[in-house]
């Protein structure tokens, strides 16, 4: 499944998620939890379309660095956001262990789309 795809199914599923937050969930979830599930969804996605750049990118530029900032981007949604849902809907904060991992895998993911991108210039 290409970069371009994952992002799209991620950008989907972020905006359910938003959306079933916004609507079911309120009123049903505390309001820390409830911040807590808003943003696993908006993380989702700005990652989502950083995903869908990703594939962009690769279509005019070749490079390891752009395969590992999509990778990256890959593991780091689930770990992220999907963590923050369990943690919004279970209250266990042993969820909350995993989300730095996440954190991680998206820091790693921007930082290997700037070395991609750095150095080039097109006139």
């Amino acid at each position: 499944m290409s970069f371009g795809t994952l992002g799209a199914i991620f950008g989907f599923l972020g905006v359910a998620a938003g959306a079933f937050g916004a609507h079911a969930l309120r009123g049903r979830l505390s309001a820390d939890m409830l911040q807590v599930f808003e943003t696993g969804a908006r993380y989702q996605l700005i990652h989502a379309l950083a995903l869908v750049g990703v594939a962009l990118a690769r279509e005019h530029f070749a490079g390891r660095a752009l395969v590992v900032a999509g990778w990256m981007f890959v593991a780091g949604i689930p770990l992220f956001s999907f963590s923050l849902y369990a943690l919004a809907f279970t209250g266990n904060r042993l969820w909350g262990a995993v989300t730095p991992l996440g954190g991680l895998c998206f820091l790693a993911g921007w930082a290997a789309l700037a070395v991609a991108f750095g150095g080039r210039v097109r006139a």
